[in-house]
């Protein structure tokens, strides 16, 4: 349960807010409306992590208004699909503010890691990395800073072999690739890790933007392979932080148990 919402709880069970009042507190947190959009403040409340903006498609002016709301609420910021001119127009109304330029990605400090070295991002080629450094700049804002092992592909899978230790050390692989699409195949065959398999929209004509990695790793036999969608990095890195953060709650809840 997200700590703001375990803190209004709370104070409702010690006495010190009534129920009414608490009520209006979390429906006055919803969401904000404006004319072209309904921010979902409430979201970091509900998640554990604020809402996300995706910037393809939106005007700079939107973009900057939803942007403050969302930091006014939660103090976080993660804006993906953006590019630099909307990291400039948005860094003057921020006190700090990151542009990680591969992920076109715009974001407040991350917070301090809670965990390290417990996910692992392997890419296929270097044509893979903006999608995987998506993944990693969502998975730090979490506080769960991966492992980066790139341009390890079928072509040259021996390249594999020098991250073997790193690969052990994982709870979660997050595996990207382009072309056929085989990459994730071949981790998944190797080791015992969860692997969540990322198509890019790399490749030639037959590729046909990234359908077909798509549709190899949804029909790939090995057992430990989760996909998202075509270039999804962001959703790969989110799904990954929530099962590691599910499991390092289950661990502190079983461990109180014991205890």
């Amino acid at each position: 349960m997200p700590q703001q919402l375990r803190q209004l709880l709370k104070l409702v069970q010690q006495g010190q807010l009534s129920i009414e009042e608490a009520e209006h507190q979390l429906s006055t947190h919803l969401s904000k409306h404006l004319d072209f959009a309904h921010v979902d403040v409430h979201r970091q409340l509900r998640q554990g992590f604020p809402e996300v903006i995706y910037c393809e498609g939106k005007t700079i002016p939107q973009i900057k208004a939803i942007a403050q709301e969302i930091y006014r609420h939660n103090g976080k910021l993660l804006a993906t699909r953006a590019t630099e001119t909307i990291f400039q127009e948005l860094r003057p109304l921020f006190a700090e503010l990151y542009w990680n330029p591969q992920a076109r990605c715009v974001y407040s400090p991350p917070p301090s890691p809670q965990l390290e070295q417990a996910i692992a991002i392997i890419t296929a080629g270097t044509g893979d990395i903006p999608v995987a450094e998506e993944a990693a700049v969502t998975l730090t804002l979490f506080g769960f800073p991966p492992q980066k092992i790139y341009d390890v592909g079928v072509a040259g899978i021996h390249r594999l072999n020098a991250y073997w230790e790193v690969i052990q050390q994982a709870a979660i692989l997050i595996v990207v690739a382009g072309m056929e699409g085989a990459l994730p195949s071949v981790v998944g065959g190797l080791t015992d890790k969860p692997v969540i398999a990322v198509p890019t929209s790399v490749g030639y004509g037959s590729h046909l933007g990234g359908i077909t990695a798509l549709l190899a790793m949804l029909n790939s036999c090995a057992n430990s392979i989760t996909v998202v969608n075509i270039d999804n990095g962001f959703g790969a890195g989110y799904a990954a932080a929530l099962m590691l953060r599910q499991m390092l709650q289950f661990q502190i809840k079983n461990g109180n148990r014991h205890e």
